[in-house]
């Protein structure tokens, strides 16, 4: 399965965060959209970087919780983000998520921002394409087809 067929059924929208936005905005953020990651992004548009609660929890390691929140998402986002394209298959992010050690990947479409795959879109993709197998063997051994 593709990248494109996953975002026909979870559609594209992102939860975006811009640079200069403090790290205690984007933890509100993350608790009140239910997500584990927002892409950072001066227009909405554009792929600046990555905050997730990974990057938070180091932060307030690092730095304590008075210091840390003030701070900017900038400072603590990845700026170096792995991205896909539509066209990629659920394996290539499966092995993208694996060898990067990262949970989420934004899709990006013409240079800008088209949507976000999670560690759960691919788990779920995965586990209709092994339910299909499965249902495919079952008839192949009770009808011969």
């Amino acid at each position: 399965m593709q990248v494109a067929e996953i975002l026909k059924g979870k559609g594209d929208q992102v939860a975006t965060i811009k640079p200069d936005d403090s790290i205690t905005e984007a933890v509100i953020m993350l608790a009140d959209m239910g997500v584990g990651a927002l892409v950072v992004s001066q227009d909405g548009r554009s792929i600046d970087g990555i905050v997730s609660e990974r990057d938070v929890v180091r932060s307030l390691a690092k730095g304590g919780a008075s210091a840390a929140l003030t701070n900017p998402v900038s400072s603590i986002m990845t700026a170096e983000v792995t991205t896909c394209a539509p066209t990629d298959r659920v394996g290539h992010l499966m092995g993208l998520m694996t060898e990067h050690r990262i949970r989420h990947i934004p899709v990006s479409v013409d240079g800008g921002l088209g949507g976000i795959i999670s560690i759960g879109d691919v788990v779920k993709c995965r586990l209709a394409e092994l339910k299909d197998e499965a249902k495919l063997m079952e008839e192949y051994i009770h009808h011969g087809r």
